[in-house]
C-alpha cells in the first residue's frame, strides 16, 4: 500500500523532529561540558555471539573536549591538542595528535551527533518517565554498525549509557551515577609517566 502525500508530509515532519530531539539533547549535553566537568565511573560490556560477555569497568573525567579515562591498566587523556595513551603493562606511554574524525570516533557522544543525519531515528520514553531511548539505525549499512541506542535522563539531559551493534558484537557503555562536579586541574588530562617510562612520541 501507497503512503498519501499527506501521510509522506507527516512522516517526514516526524522525522525532521526525532532529528531535532536527538541533536538538541547532544548539543545541550556537550554545551554542558564547556562549562562544567563530568565524572563517573562506567562499566563497559562487549558481547558476541558465540563468547559470553566481557565486563571492563572504568572512571571518566570529561571537561569540554577534554578527557581522561582509566580502565584495567590502561590510562588515556587528552588536553585539547595532544592525546596521551599509557599501558601500565609495558610501561609505554604514546603521544599523538589525533584528527578531529579520530577524536569523533572515540567519544561515543561525538559519534553520535555524526551519526544522525544518515540514520532513522526512533525514541521513546520509559515507563517510569525519567528516561528517553533514542534509536539510530544506519539508512546504508556500509556505515559499518546496525544500530546507536543512546538512553538519557530527562531531568538533565544526562547520557547514562550507549549501546553499539556491529554485526555479531555488541558493546553497551554504562555510566554509574554521572554527575557534574567542580573544575579539574589541566594536569588531569595530561600523563606524564616516570622516569623509566618508554615514550613513544608520534606528534607532527
Amino acid at each position: 500500500m501507497r503512503m498519501s502525500k499527506k501521510s509522506c508530509i507527516f512522516a517526514r515532519k516526524n522525522d525532521m523532529k526525532l532529528l531535532l530531539t536527538i541533536l538538541t539533547v547532544l548539543s545541550s549535553f556537550m554545551a554542558n561540558l564547556e562549562t562544567k566537568t563530568l565524572q563517573s565511573a562506567f562499566t563497559v560490556t562487549v558481547a558476541e555471539e558465540v563468547n559470553a560477555p566481557m565486563n571492563y569497568p572504568g572512571e571518566i573525567i570529561m571537561q569540554g573536549k577534554k578527557f581522561r579515562l582509566e580502565m584495567m591498566d590502561i590510562e588515556a587523556a587528552y588536553d585539547g591538542k595532544t592525546m596521551y595513551m599509557y599501558s601500565a603493562q609495558t610501561d609505554e606511554l604514546t603521544l599523538s595528535n589525533p584528527t578531529e574524525q579520530e577524536l569523533v570516533e572515540a567519544n561515543p557522544l561525538l559519534y553520535a551527533k555524526a551519526l544522525v543525519p544518515v540514520c532513522n531515528v526512533t525514541e521513546r520514553t520509559t515507563q517510569d518517565g525519567t528516561q528517553t531511548i533514542v534509536t539510530l539505525t544506519p539508512k546504508d549499512q556500509s556505515i559499518g554498525i546496525n544500530r546507536f541506542v543512546l538512553k538519557v535522563r530527562n531531568s538533565d539531559l544526562m547520557p547514562l549509557s550507549v549501546e553499539i551493534k556491529e554485526g555479531k558484537k555488541t558493546s553497551t557503555l554504562k555510566l554509574k551515577e554521572p554527575k557534574y562536579v567542580g573544575s579539574h586541574q589541566p594536569s588531569v588530562f595530561s600523563i606524564q609517566g616516570d622516569k623509566d617510562t618508554y615514550v613513544n612520541d608520534m606528534r607532527f
